[in-house]
């Protein structure tokens, strides 16, 4: 009988995986108490998606031993470990979108009346499990009406309706507003009083300190250490993840606004539930950050400078001179460029290679003739890509897919840079990306803005924002809020402008 001590739901004892020519985890111990919120720490390439991949019966352990309530599992398939009361809520939600709620949480194991599907037992259990998490939400309703808040809600529901004991959760707020965290922080709190561990991923420090108990931090597939929350600080926490002082957050800023670039009077959506009479203007080598919570339009925005949505009215400006972006081709031709929030499903074609995604925008300016492209040209401004935004990559033919989230988005950002613009919009740049890798793009920026470049830069992280930007614009369902300037504003004041225009809303700015 193995010694395994009760105080623990979880257990994973000298647990290693290889892949050909890489050693991902080396022997790591994870511990995991009922009813405790234990955070699992590092960057990109840590290991900490494998070592739950070999938990959760995606990936098979080369070495090491599991155990749950005391018995050892070895789980073969994801099926086996959620039979077994454990499930993952991943980062990108794999859902049938174009399917009812009801058929994405029990789709494969519906409840049976004979040879019938019990509809009515499948509507009764799925409410049951929504009233105790508070989750208010038609389970007849289509994913695809949802938000990205509700359809992850949606995924902890069914995680709840297979009787889980340990949850794991992979970056469940990277594309929620405070707001809604709260709410989540609501849920994982009543999971947690139901005895249910909860395994949380995350680079969001705050949060992180926040709703957990226990923090376990990994580095290049070795654990570093585990501490109770209540003894640790954030830049404890990043000291261990990276292996080196980074006390410093965010990168001295040393660009130098200049002159007027581009000037945005009225713009209005055609859509009637769109963004109305959006004005602000953006200066040479300026940084301008866009603030808001879900639904404030804040993409939208970005999204018709890029040609991408149709205007009633409004005006745009660029040196002074009017121009029409009727599409993203015309957008492109006038200087814009556009990284999207959604990395993998709009931004990366992730099978095929750095060197494919890196020239994708820019394929005229390789054309030799009218037939072929110049293979040495692409080939060179590849080695740019990843010399220049320093992508760690074994080689420019690697399936960009492979890559970590910092390091595809540094490709991203690198393809823009190919069409030279003059205006960079980034969405979400450091989205889902660890702190190493976030400090990476925030000098990124810093440099592009530095060679006069007008940055736009959405982001859900006020930190962020405050530490990167020059000024930040609020949004407010659909409108604009305030301008602010960053270095002189605070958390408070962005939030309170986030909620100036929400109707019967009676949220409370919180820091």
């Amino acid at each position: 009988m193995e010694d395994v001590n009760r105080e623990f739901i979880l257990e994973m004892r000298d647990i290693s995986k290889e892949f050909p020519g890489v050693k991902a985890l080396s022997n790591i111990t994870l511990k995991v108490r009922p009813g405790t919120v234990h955070a699992l720490m590092g960057e990109n390439g840590a290991g900490k998606s494998t070592l739950m991949k070999c938990l959760f019966g995606i990936y098979q352990k080369n070495a090491g031993q599991i155990f749950l309530e005391g018995n050892e599992v070895n789980f073969q398939t994801t099926r086996q470990a959620l039979d077994n009361g454990v499930s993952m809520v991943h980062q990108e939600l794999n859902q049938v979108r174009q399917r009812n709620i009801l058929d994405n949480i029990w789709l494969g194991r519906y409840p049976k009346k004979g040879i019938f599907i019990d509809e009515y037992k499948m509507y009764e259990d799925t409410i049951k499990i929504f009233k105790n998490l508070d989750i208010n939400i038609d389970p007849r309703a289509k994913v695809s009406s949802l938000s990205v808040s509700q359809m992850q809600m949606v995924e902890i529901a069914k995680a709840v309706s297979y009787n889980s004991k340990v949850i794991v959760m992979d970056e469940p707020t990277s594309s929620l507003t405070e707001k809604e965290v709260e709410h989540l922080f609501k849920i994982i709190n009543k999971l947690r009083k139901d005895n249910v561990a909860i395994i949380y991923i995350s680079h969001k420090m705050e949060e992180i300190l926040k709703i957990s108990d226990y923090v376990t931090v990994m580095r290049d597939g070795q654990l570093i250490d585990t501490k109770e929350a209540k003894e640790i600080t954030i830049d404890n926490i990043i000291s261990m993840m990276v292996g080196r002082d980074m006390s410093q957050r965010f990168p001295n800023k040393e660009n130098k606004p200049g002159e007027m670039i581009l000037e945005v009077e009225g713009l209005t959506e055609l859509s009637q539930s769109g963004f109305k009479d959006v004005s602000f203007n953006l200066k040479k080598g300026e940084i301008l950050g866009v603030a808001g919570l879900v639904g404030a339009k804040r993409t939208e925005i970005v999204e018709a400078l890029f040609g991408m949505r149709k205007l009633q009215k409004g005006s745009l400006k660029l040196h002074g001179e009017e121009i029409i972006n009727k599409n993203p081709k015309t957008a492109m031709k006038n200087g814009f460029a556009l990284v999207t929030e959604e990395r993998r499903s709009t931004g990366i074609f992730p099978q095929l290679s750095i060197e494919f995604n890196s020239t994708i925008s820019n394929l005229k300016a390789y054309k030799s003739n009218m037939l072929f492209l110049s293979d040495k040209e692409m080939e060179n401004d590849t080695k740019w890509v990843i010399d220049s935004m320093n992508v760690k990559t074994p080689s420019s033919k690697t399936k960009i897919g492979s890559l970590s989230g910092g390091n595809q988005q540094k490709v991203i950002i690198g393809r823009w840079l190919l069409t030279n613009p003059e205006i960079l919009m980034l969405d979400e740049p450091t989205r889902g990306i660890d702190v190493g890798a976030k400090y990476e793009i925030y000098q990124l920026i810093n440099e592009l803005a530095s060679k006069e470049k007008g940055i736009i830069m959405i982001s859900s992280e006020m930190s962020e924002l405050i530490g990167v930007t020059d000024r930040i614009l609020v949004m407010s369902n659909g409108r604009v809020a305030g301008i602010v300037e960053s270095k002189s504003t605070t958390q408070e004041e962005i939030m309170k402008l986030s909620a100036k225009f929400l109707e019967g809303d009676s949220y409370e700015a919180t820091s």
